[in-house]
């Protein structure tokens, strides 16, 4: 008797039906990495109108199209932003008698610098050529500037820094009852130092 040399066929639709299953079972089950982004706006292509303040109350940071960082008319590296700012929002006024002088401050009282915080303004103007990852540098300074000062004042009132109490308000496990009350602390605390950072034309008043 002759012998069938034919090799059988096997059957792949039941192989197909695993694959698929397993592909759905790995799209609803793997985490997939999704790029973050900054949060960071940038400069507006439209000037903005000029705002008026007394020049002592307003830092001008200027970002030219090279990267280069001007403080106050002068060159200064970045690693130098965040404590020449930060002298500046704690200055608390030359007069320690003056209506509003800040009784909190801890910096030089230099008659240059700002009366106190919440008269203070950082200008920043930055050239459309300049690099969006030195813009971003510099906000990142200026933001932790007035974290840093925030953060003093919390552990002086909370003993506990303003990072960790905002971190845990935006907490999704964090009980609103908590919520309630950090959010009073953060409150207090950013009206201390408020973070008034302008992008528009300033402009000198008398």
């Amino acid at each position: 008797m002759a012998r069938n040399n034919e090799i059988p066929e096997v059957n792949a639709g039941s192989m197909a039906d695993i694959a698929f299953l397993l592909l759905i079972f790995f799209l609803v089950t793997a985490t997939i990495q999704t790029d973050m982004g900054l949060d960071r706006k940038l400069p507006s292509k439209e000037p903005a109108p000029p705002a008026t303040f007394k020049e002592r109350n307003v830092f001008r940071i200027v970002l030219n199209k090279n990267d280069e960082l001007m403080v106050e008319g002068n060159l200064m590296s970045i690693k130098n932003l965040r404590s020449a700012a930060i002298a500046f929002l704690d200055n608390g006024g030359f007069d320690q008698n003056m209506e509003g002088h800040c009784s909190y401050c801890k910096g030089a009282m230099d008659p240059e610098a700002s009366d106190n915080p919440e008269k203070a303004i950082i200008s920043l103007n930055s050239d459309r050529e300049a690099t969006y990852g030195m813009y971003v540098m510099v906000q990142n300074e200026l933001t932790a500037a007035y974290n840093e000062l925030r953060n003093r004042e919390a552990q002086r009132l909370f003993q506990r820094d303003y990072v960790e109490m905002e971190k845990e308000y935006f907490a999704p496990e964090t009980p609103a009852q908590d919520k309630i009350e950090l959010k009073e602390r953060i409150t207090e605390i950013r009206n201390l130092f408020p973070m008034k950072l302008s992008e528009a034309e300033t402009k000198q008043i008398q």
